[in-house]
């Protein structure tokens, strides 16, 4: 008998239909001859309706608050998804965050997993219940109060009961078939991956895929975790994310390139006149650090011999963009720049392949298909398996169906997008 951790996201779950029949997938994985844990998303766009609520009542909500309310949305379709199971003939038991053992740090609204204590799941499953999890939510032993994961929480909950009970498998579903080699929303003839190493997922999740969170795909390569991520909507194979490029029946293909990701979710700021002196450098990151900035890209022109200056750009999340601006401009005179610049109409491209350590002209091909396309390229970085570059926002889409093709990604038919959402 295997132990399987089923992932069900929004879009699975939007409405009583969609319940029931996630439900009914649930109950063909027990009869299969399976225990089953199950860790669900909050119905459709609940989360974003009660974040709305909660901002209507106060402009800043009480953080311990904030979790107590939108933690209701997982719970809520938990109940529902285990009422439909149990009228199918099967025991299903739901459990909180806190029920099923997950213990964080205390910090409201993006909590770290510490330990995981599923005693309680375990003993259900003994008992041959199928076990129903609210995801993105956890609890705080110290304060003894319920805590939020904060982005992509869900996948983050699956992947680590997954790794508490020795799971055999995680499976992740979503409103599309797998993992593509780009957005189906932004590049049409993306074509679903088979197979794919952890360490290029975490590649494409860190530059703006969106079918897995980060935080999943770095519990679940530290833990030895396997993730299979598959369509809610159908019964496809999906595309399992392994650990190890040999394992699975077959051994794994090493592309040249894997994918290509989009992210139009980043801001760049340039911090104009800095004087080119050691130190100065450090004394602007750890403003920014201070100030809670997610640093991404960093490019930092030279400088010449008469000016003395140069100017240092960099990326980060938009919504951490106006506080990290005003900490620097309190602290310009100090450091000696001239001037702070925004810019929030970027977008980022990134090109990801494990292939890319074995074979030259990659870097010579990227550039060659922007330039025919006519886009511009402000800031590059690279990996051992990774370029990334920035471009103008309304270029992005663009952009990426250019490199896709150039690469020989397409495939000869559109990808389905069944909830049209991406969770």
């Amino acid at each position: 008998m295997a132990l399987i951790v089923q992932k069900f996201g929004g879009s699975s779950v939007a409405d009583a239909e969609s319940i029931k029949r996630v439900a009914k997938r649930i109950v063909e994985t027990r009869k299969a001859g399976n225990e089953v844990v199950v860790a669900v998303s909050a119905m459709g766009d609940t989360t974003d309706e009660l974040l709305d609520l909660a901002h209507e009542v106060t402009p800043i909500p009480a953080p311990r608050e904030l979790d107590m309310l939108l933690s209701s949305g997982e719970r809520i379709s938990m109940a529902l998804l285990a009422m439909a199971i149990s009228s199918m003939g099967y025991v299903a038991r739901s459990f909180t965050g806190s029920q099923a053992g997950m213990i964080t740090d205390a910090q409201h609204g993006a909590a770290r997993i510490v330990d995981v204590t599923p005693v309680r799941l375990r003993e259900a499953l003994d008992d041959g219940a199928i076990v129903i999890v609210a995801g993105f939510q956890g609890f705080n032993r110290d304060t003894r109060d319920i805590t939020t994961l904060g982005r992509g929480g869900s996948d983050t909950t699956a992947v680590a009961l997954a790794a508490a009970l020795d799971a055999d498998v995680c499976e992740i579903y979503t409103d599309v078939d797998g993992i593509f080699t780009s957005d189906p929303r932004v590049v049409p003839k993306a074509k679903k991956i088979d197979r794919i190493s952890s360490e290029e997922m975490l590649e494409l999740a860190a530059s703006g895929a969106k079918v897995l969170y980060i935080r999943a795909v770095e519990y679940a390569r530290r833990h030895g975790v396997t993730l299979h991520v598959r369509s809610s909507f159908n019964n496809n194979e999906g595309t399992l994310v392994l650990n190890n490029p040999g394992e699975g029946d077959a051994p794994m293909e090493q592309p040249i390139v894997a994918g290509v990701a989009t992210d139009l979710s980043e801001a760049k700021i340039t911090v104009v006149g800095v004087p080119d002196l050691p130190g100065k450098a450090a004394e602007i990151f750890t403003i920014v650090a201070k100030a809670g900035g997610n640093v991404d890209m960093i490019v930092q022109n030279v400088s010449t011999a008469v000016s003395g200056v140069t100017d240092i750009s960099f990326t980060l999340p938009k919504p951490e963009a106006q506080q990290v601006l005003r900490a620097l401009a309190a602290e310009q005179e100090r450091v000696g720049f001239s001037a702070i610049q925004h810019d929030d109409q970027i977008g980022k491209l990134a090109l990801v392949g494990a292939g890319m350590r074995t074979n030259t002209g990659v870097s010579a091909k990227l550039f060659e298909a922007l330039s025919a396309a006519s886009i511009n390229i402000e800031m590059i970085s690279t990996s051992e398996i990774r370029i990334s570059v920035v471009t103008r926002a309304d270029t992005l889409a663009k952009a990426a169906n250019v490199v896709h093709a150039a690469f020989g990604l397409d495939g000869d038919d559109e990808a389905v997008v069944h909830g049209g959402t991406g969770r």
